[in-house]
């Protein structure tokens, strides 16, 4: 259950594309965390956060006016393993381009990825570390075996 911020220059990315940027960011987290089939749980926790900024409060050593993006992605203790980490930068920084519609954006787009500590998860009172992940997920296995 990842959470995405994307912080860009309000004019960056076209007017009426955040949904389409939240829905294709958050589906590559789950891929690359290796959630296949998502359910309601993963889908309804799994968020991003669009920032549009003013252009003149987006700046580099170089220009007071940059086009850069930053996303960051914050997943809970050892959702990512190292192919999933390369796969998550690759496909977030296309995304980033292609809905930016500008081919050059690659090379402006920075992705961090940050991993929450031991227990530094919470979600319905709940400080979730790799125990309570482990109790979810084999209640949520043993609701899928469950005959409807």
């Amino acid at each position: 259950m990842p959470m995405i911020d994307v912080y860009a220059r309000a004019d960056l990315f076209p007017a009426g594309t955040d949904r389409q940027l939240g829905a294709e960011l958050t589906a590559a987290v789950l891929r690359a965390e290796g959630v296949a089939k998502p359910g309601p749980f993963h889908l309804d926790n799994t968020a991003a956060y669009i920032h549009r900024m003013n252009p003149a409060s987006v700046h580099t050593a170089a220009t007071d006016q940059a086009r850069t993006v930053r996303v960051q992605v914050i997943t809970p203790p050892g959702a990512l393993n190292r192919d999933g980490q390369r796969q998550l930068v690759k496909e977030i920084t296309e995304i980033v381009t292609k809905i930016s519609g500008d081919p050059t954006q690659a090379q402006r787009t920075w992705v961090l990825l940050t991993e929450a500590a031991e227990g530094g998860w919470g979600l319905a009172g709940t400080a979730f570390g790799k125990e309570e992940f482990a109790a979810l997920a084999a209640r949520a296995a043993a609701a899928r075996k469950t005959p409807s």
